[in-house]
């Protein structure tokens, strides 16, 4: 596996230090990868593959496949694995992703507040603090009557993920106006936006508009990515939504979602980082 040489691993660690608030590791945004990204989902070697690509993070996902009434990753032996390997090569894991709503979707489906439940506790036993709650395709949400359901549906899961330490991270294709409709009808500080530049910018939002209005007490997480394009060859200016970033001192995980070609995933992945890097250090 192709490893970062001296001067590329130099300059991931003084990014690293240069951005945020601080110099503890608790004071600056760390750049996370997701798992499908890496084509490697509920796969417990991401963590490994993250690691060695030099990410702060890895955000895995739960997998869609039911297989006896439960997601690809609800095994003792497979939450056991993603622990042990967290520790070995201290890579976190940053953030979960109940994908399985992909097919269930919270915004009317009867079975998807189950597997939600599912996600809080596997979230908690990951030693994760965020779980993402997607609405896309045919269950994206379009009306307020679906935000509505939304909403009473995550009023009922909202208690399960607070007494897990657990937040739900909405990442959709609304606005951030409407994703706070949504959080002030939960009505709990465990519901927030997982902020998604890529599907922010493509819906046609003001995306740097957008994270300062949120501010840093409304956005759990962030996806970085501007497919199907590597980062800083598309239409997306990274550098004022860092800034915005910055500005508004989070200090949480901000996630690759990036393409990659089959066949180049690891080098693919290590030039976006590369790239996200840069622009913290200039940010």
């Amino acid at each position: 596996m192709p490893q970062l040489n001296r001067r590329e691993l130099a300059g991931l660690f003084a990014s690293s230090l240069s951005f945020g608030a601080g110099p503890s590791r608790k004071n600056k945004l760390r750049i996370g990868v997701t798992d499908w990204n890496l084509r490697m989902g509920a796969d417990p070697e991401a963590v490994t593959l993250a690691s060695q690509l030099g990410f702060d993070g890895v955000q895995v996902s739960f997998g869609r496949k039911i297989v006896d009434g439960k997601m690809p990753a609800d095994r003792s032996d497979i939450i056991a694995r993603y622990v042990s390997l967290s520790k070995q090569y201290g890579t976190p894991i940053d953030g979960t992703c109940v994908d399985r709503l992909h097919d269930n979707g919270l915004k009317s489906d009867k079975q998807a507040p189950q597997w939600v439940a599912d996600g809080i506790r596997l979230t908690k036993e990951l030693n994760a603090k965020v779980l993402l709650v997607p609405f896309f395709g045919p269950w994206a949400l379009k009306t307020p009557a679906e935000q509505d359901y939304t909403a009473d549906a995550l009023r009922d899961l909202a208690p399960e993920a607070g007494k897990a330490g657990v937040i739900l991270g909405l990442e959709n294709t609304i606005s951030a106006e409407d994703n706070v409709r949504i959080i002030d009808k939960v009505g709990s500080r465990h519901v927030m936006v997982y902020y998604d530049v890529g599907n922010s910018t493509n819906n046609g939002f003001d995306v740097v508009k957008e994270i300062r209005w949120l501010g840093k007490d409304r956005i759990c997480q962030f996806h970085l990515k501007d497919n199907p394009h590597y980062l800083g060859e598309g239409n997306i200016e990274f550098v004022p939504i860092l800034h915005a970033i910055r500005d508004i001192e989070f200090t949480g995980y901000a996630n690759l979602e990036t393409d990659a070609h089959p066949e180049a995933v690891e080098a693919d992945m290590r030039r976006n980082l590369l790239y996200i890097r840069k622009v913290m250090q200039e940010a």
